[in-house]
């Protein structure tokens, strides 16, 4: 549906999220697995609390809440200028369809959260050539997994 307002969407996002956790993350790492996420809150941060407006510590804080305040023990965030990112784009998804100026403040909301993260993160350049940036993921992930 393109046409949920901006707090329905982080709302649908959170509650989203919070199923995730708890029928998925929170129970594999209750085994020891090791859980690895596509996307986590900051993506919401970025996208609902920076590009919607509906602000970055209001999405934070629904997002803590949402997830049982299960932070990430580090994010990899794939750092991808708004044009080359248009360019990637294969579909017509809510988020795509968003204009150059919303994208743009995505990038530059992921940078900011990226800096002043509260837990570390790794931000790889993904305009590099993909498998490039496939072996900077693993040597961050092999990074992390071998300090355990």
């Amino acid at each position: 549906n393109h046409r949920i307002d901006g707090i329905t969407e982080a709302l649908l996002f959170a509650a989203a999220r919070a199923d995730h956790v708890s029928k998925v993350i929170r129970p594999a790492l209750e085994r020891g697995s090791t859980v690895i996420c596509d996307r986590y809150f900051d993506s919401s941060v970025a996208y609902q609390g920076y590009s919607r407006g509906l602000g970055a510590d209001k999405v934070r804080e629904l997002s803590l809440w949402a997830t049982g305040n299960l932070i990430p023990d580090f994010t990899i965030y794939l750092d991808v200028p708004a044009e080359a990112g248009e360019q990637r784009m294969v579909g017509t998804d809510r988020m795509e369809i968003q204009s150059r100026d919303f994208h743009e403040a995505v990038h530059q909301a992921f940078r900011e959260i990226a800096a002043a993260s509260l837990y570390p993160n790794v931000v790889i350049d993904a305009t590099a050539p993909k498998d490039d940036v496939a072996l900077a993921v693993r040597d961050a992930i092999d990074g992390v997994l071998a300090s355990r």
